[in-house]
């Protein structure tokens, strides 16, 4: 654990607190046009044009995604992008019927998976105190937090794919079982979701369905 001290600490931490007072000088909110984009008026999709996704791009997504907060930091989740008709063809004997067609027609289908043994890292990720204690041996609180933040984190990268440009639509009508055995075999990786990317078709698309209005689900106390 190499965490910064003294007056290297202290600068590191006058910059993060400064740069952060600029980014809200420099932009108070995202625009309505931005909100509309990424969550308010984006849809989930199911079928896709045949316009590919670069790297290049799948790389931006990540670097947009990896800055999403989680629980001390742990970043337990893995994404596997499957692109060639191979790994099409391997994912698609986990999915239900009416998913095949969704995936295979999809440029890209992301793997949303979570390393298990995440806590590992913590020297890296979290160096100022080492908190491997916590987890080391307690697989029900690892489970937990994999869990929670890799479900996070694939919110984050659903949020930054249609923030550059992309649509996307999350599945969860797979066998996790055969996702894992299939392409984690050996690992300490676990399935959690399925996400297509892509460029939508969107003739494919229906009207949007109803939401709870602020009343009938929040309350403020």
């Amino acid at each position: 654990m190499n965490a910064p001290t003294g007056k290297e600490l202290d600068a590191l931490r006058a910059k993060a607190q400064a740069d952060h007072r600029a980014l809200r000088s420099r932009i108070s909110r995202l625009s309505d046009d931005a909100i509309d984009l990424i969550l308010r008026d984006a849809r989930s999709h199911y079928a896709w044009t045949d316009k590919p996704i670069p790297d290049g791009l799948l790389e931006e997504i990540y670097e947009i995604t990896i800055n999403g907060p989680t629980s001390m930091n742990t970043l337990p989740a893995r994404f596997i992008f499957v692109k060639s008709p191979e790994a099409k063809d391997r994912l698609a004997k986990s999915l239900k019927p009416q998913n095949v067609a969704k995936m295979m027609g999809a440029p890209v289908t992301a793997i949303i998976a979570q390393e298990m043994d995440f806590w590992r890292e913590l020297p890296f990720l979290f160096p100022h105190e080492d908190r491997r204690h916590l987890f080391d041996g307690k697989e029900a609180y690892c489970k937990d937090t994999a869990d929670r933040n890799a479900t996070l984190q694939g919110a984050y990268f659903m949020i930054a794919a249609r923030a550059v440009g992309l649509d996307v639509g999350a599945m969860s009508g797979f066998s996790n079982a055969i996702v894992d055995e299939e392409f984690f075999a050996g690992t300490s990786l676990k399935s959690n979701f399925l996400c297509n990317i892509g460029y939508a078709d969107e003739t494919a698309l229906f009207q949007k369905l109803p939401r709870f209005a602020f009343d009938q689900v929040c309350s403020v106390i």
